[in-house]
């Protein structure tokens, strides 16, 4: 049966004039597939997209979906290496785009939908490792392997985790792969060749299919479910695995392996490994265990999410919050975990499939699964059509009315029905599930947090607790410490984190009197462990930083940039080892990172200070760096050619603001001053020399190493983005921004700032970048290219809610676009918000009140972000960062209560919006990328 015949539903187009649109490039399919088209073009600029660049391949689908799926598999499995990236995100538009109208149309059931999106994953995954593997093989870098090897990954698997493992991946998921080894396939003299052989296979196999190029991507690639992924290797042997497993592996580990499948690369051997771990997945016994793990695991998930209280659809969370996918889903799995030892039918991967066979065993009732599942169906077709607005890799619920209105008409529901029947559906699927962990209404000390016994006991084996007299004192602070513990947002991580601080201190008895004697420190320490998952991580592997607490220089004034620098490149010439001195700068860098955090959590700086420290940090840090990378380099290749080379600090760094977990945007300009090649043991041509030295410096910042990483690196600002040579000639350079450069590219010049090598060079690039901004330029044009700019923004990546500061009218990043359009307009080289801001006041492009609206939200923005990023590894709730987070956030804005805050927040970015929108009209004649509309 062709598309068309098996039609069973239609969405209703939220904008009928894109629907429209879309149709205009199409051939004519008939009423039920035009209207179906109209129906998702109107709803999802996302899907409107797609059809513009595979309408054709799409109306041949049309005859047989089925097969053409197949057809676009058999032709992806027949592409080049080299054509691969590229073919890949063409399958994965033409995949996603006939799912995505499949699905709407109810012409493939959910489990048909999830399953071609986890068919083509599999696919993509398996593609990959067999090219990257193959360039391997080819570079003679696998030992022993030959090129009919590659097809089996030279015995390498790739494990599916998660809804990709059970088969059911949706519109945005990650992919979860664990990657695994066989090392039994090579000498023991090979097996170091062969793991970083498969390593670096890996890594390109990720970077294959989560890169974003002008393509799109294929899938975000998340390899940390591997075991211990902060010190393992991203491609592991199995028998390492296997030990792992077998004397660390957890509880939520081995949930995580009931959905497991071998998905790419060598399959037997996969499903060989997988073996071996049953016993580990599956215990011989009832596991009652595995209930109060469970239980525990569930009052965290919600501690941590801040998804509990009462139901509330606006913003309601489909997957993690009340009632939503997740529970359906731990239900399940939670049940398997308990009886699946001793019952191997109950091991299965897919939920709906979990849930039958649970019935089947009568370890629920056959009206409960029939409810559960459809609940699922229902739950994740809601989640499918979030996802497909605009691609965005979210589960929540629409927060305003409008949007509310688009997700109805996109399931071709009234809008009234529709929240009463998810408000019904959430308040069901909460009702089943909750009786078998914990009623709403159960005792409280229930619900006060799970500290692991067995962890609070072993501590009695620690050197701090040696002595009769460390034990005393400690019972004597244990009530203050674990009082501060129960407020912590996490306090089974900020237990965790004290574990790891006390197992590290080498005696107890001075540093335990001195908590004693000064409470307070007490509560620095949950302060820390309990706030700020990064410090908290940072305190569990590096106890020893408390010393300098004591000693009380931990608390000094910020000793400035250039003393920061002194001090590191002091630090550096004293080790003559290369690697010693990458570990040194990452050691030395993080300290100093986690005391600015510190000081910061304690508010003895505020959020402005703190930028400026972090960025003076990642300033002294590169600049130290930067004549380590050059000395080893030109041990090789001999010294630079030329007048050497300067790294420019862009963006955030530019602007000398950052937070506590930016990455740094770089751009490396040289000078080699008619000199062609170097003069060397292996000499290379200037050109070659410069992209060699900047990749190597690139790598010295972001190679993993056992103090982990220095900070990211984006060098995607330089000339022609992607495409142009990581590192630019300065006459390119010049040339570049003076004739062939966008006004995006010049707004983001006006931040350029060099951070590190030749001075000579630097002061060169800097007239360049004062040259360029001096240029006259048509003010309607300037904006007419930011408005469009600011719509691109907008349709990309939408807030992540109310308490975004990033992104969203009147926020950071729409204040910066405006003051950066400042810049050009008035022609003068500022680089902070401030300046800019001025420059567009005195070239009369806003009012002086403009500015001072801008500027307020600017500034209560900034704060809340600093505080986020401090606090929070995700989206910031300040119902879920506990007492300390919120004293923090409210002692920063100077505000009293949240909702106070909350309301300013909303009012100041109203009001900054509004003043943006009103520029680009006044003075651009249109007005593009306004969320205001």
């Amino acid at each position: 049966m062709n598309f068309a015949s098996r039609i069973t539903r239609q969405p209703i187009a939220f904008d009928p004039d894109l629907g429209a649109e879309a149709l205009e490039g199409l051939p004519d399919f008939g009423a039920e597939v035009n209207g179906l088209i109209h129906g998702v073009a109107g709803c999802s600029p996302y899907l409107k997209s797609l059809l513009s660049k595979e309408g054709e391949w799409i109306a041949a689908a049309m005859d047989n979906p089925e097969a053409a799926v197949t057809g676009e598999h058999n032709a992806l499995r027949n592409c080049p290496p080299d054509q691969l990236p590229n073919a890949l995100r063409q399958g994965k538009r033409r995949i996603a785009l006939l799912a995505a109208l499949a699905d709407c149309g109810g012409v493939w059931a959910l489990e048909q939908v999830t399953g071609a999106l986890t068919d083509f994953a599999d696919l993509s995954v398996h593609l990959a490792l067999r090219a990257t593997i193959g360039q391997e093989i080819k570079r003679k870098k696998l030992p022993g392997a030959v090129p009919e090897d590659a097809e089996h990954a030279g015995g390498m698997v790739a494990l599916a985790m998660g809804k990709m493992g059970a088969g059911e991946l949706n519109y945005s998921s990650d992919i979860d792969l664990i990657c695994l080894f066989d090392e039994s396939r090579f000498d023991r003299d090979d097996y170091h060749d062969a793991r970083a052989s498969f390593v670096r296979a890996t890594r390109r196999m990720a970077a294959m299919l989560s890169d974003l190029t002008g393509d799109g991507y294929v899938f975000r690639t998340d390899l940390r479910l591997r075991p211990d992924p902060a010190v393992t290797p991203v491609c592991m042997a199995m028998a390492a695995a296997e030990t792992y497993y077998e004397s660390l592996g957890r509880t939520w580990e081995r949930a995580a392996y009931i959905k497991a499948r071998a998905s790419a690369g060598d399959l037997g051997a996969g499903d060989a490994f997988l073996q071996t771990l049953r016993p580990f997945v599956w215990r011989k016994h009832l596991d009652f265990a595995a209930i109060q793990d469970a239980h525990d695991m569930r009052l965290r998930i919600r501690e941590h999410k801040g998804l509990g209280g009462a139901l509330e659809l606006p913003g309601h969370n489909m997957k993690l919050g009340r009632g939503g996918i997740r529970e359906i889903e731990f239900f399940t799995q939670t049940r398997q975990l308990i009886a699946g030892g001793r019952d191997t039918d109950l091991r299965v991967r897919g939920t709906v499939e979990g849930l039958k066979v649970l019935a089947s065993k009568d370890w629920i009732t056959p009206e409960v699964a029939e409810k559960l599942t459809d609940h699922y169906r229902f739950h994740r077709t809601v989640e499918h059509r979030v996802q497909m607005v605009n691609d965005a890799q979210t589960h929540a619920l629409p927060k305003s009315p409008e949007n509310m209105q688009r997700l109805a008409l996109f399931l071709g529901r009234d809008q009234a029905e529709l929240e009463a029947e998810l408000r019904a559906r959430l308040e069901e699927v909460h009702s089943l599930t909750e009786e078998f962990f914990a009623p709403d209404a159960a005792d409280p000390a229930a619900l006060q947090p799970a500290f692991d016994p067995s962890s609070i006991s072993r501590w009695s084996s620690y050197p701090a607790f040696r002595s009769a007299r460390a034990v005393e004192i400690f019972e004597r602070i244990k009530p203050r410490l674990f009082a501060q513990l129960q407020r912590a947002a996490k306090p089974d991580e900020a237990l965790a984190a004290l574990d790891g601080f006390l197992a590290g201190l080498p005696a107890g008895v001075q540093l335990l009197s001195l908590f004693e004697a000064n409470p307070q420190l007490i509560d620095l320490l949950v302060d820390i462990v309990g706030s700020s998952p990064s410090l908290a991580t940072y305190l569990s592997r590096n106890s020893g930083v408390f010393d300098a607490v004591i000693g009380g220089s931990f608390f000094a004034d910020w000793p400035g940039l250039a003393a920061l620098k002194d001090d590191l490149a002091h630090r550096l010439a004293e080790d003559p080892d290369y690697e010693h001195k990458l570990d040194q700068a990452r050691r030395w860098s993080k300290e100093w990172r986690f005391r600015i955090g510190v000081h910061h959590l304690r508010g003895l700086i505020d959020a402005n200070e703190a930028a400026v420290h972090y960025a003076e940090l990642a300033e002294a840090t590169l600049a130290a760096l930067w004549p380590e990378v050059v000395a080893q380099f030109a041990q090789k290749h001999g010294p630079a050619p030329g007048r050497g080379a300067t790294v420019l600090g862009m963006g955030s760094l530019g602007a000398g603001r950052l937070n506590s977990t930016s990455d740094l945007d770089l751009i490396v300009v040289y000078d080699a001053d008619g000199v062609d090649f170097s003069e060397g043991r292996k000499p290379l041509a200037a050109r070659t020399y410069y992209a060699k030295l900047t990749q190597a410096m690139v790598t010295a910042v972001t190679a993993q190493m056992p103090q982990g990483r220095l900070y990211e690196i984006d060098m995607r600002l330089r000339p022609s983005g992607t495409q142009g040579p990581v590192a630019t000639s300065l006459a390119s350079f010049r040339d570049y921004q003076t004739h062939e450069a966008w006004t995006w590219e010049h707004l983001a010049l006006s931040r350029a700032r060099a951070v590190a090598g030749a001075r000579e060079v630097a002061d060169d690039v800097e007239q360049v970048r004062r040259d360029v901004l001096a240029l006259p330029r048509e003010r309607a044009k300037v904006l007419t290219d930011v408005a469009e700019m600011r719509s691109r923004i907008a349709a990309a990546k939408p807030p992540s809610g109310p308490w975004d500061a990033k992104i969203g009218p009147g926020r950071l990043q729409d204040v910066e676009l405006l003051a950066q359009a400042g810049v050009l307009v008035s022609q003068q080289p500022a680089r902070s918000v401030p300046e800019a801001l001025a420059a567009a006041v005195e070239a009369a492009l806003i009012a002086p009140e403009e500015k001072e609206r801008l500027l307020m939200a600017y500034d209560l923005c900034w704060k809340v972000q600093m505080v986020s990023k401090l606090i929070s590894d995700h989206a910031l709730d300040p119902d879920a960062i506990g007492e300390g987070g919120r004293a923090l956030l409210l002692q920063e804005t100077s505000e009293p209560e949240v909702a106070p805050l909350q309301a300013k927040l909303f009012e100041l970015c109203e009001a900054a919006g509004r003043v943006i929108d009103n520029v680009l009209i006044r003075e651009g004649g249109q007005l593009l990328g306004s969320r205001h509309e």
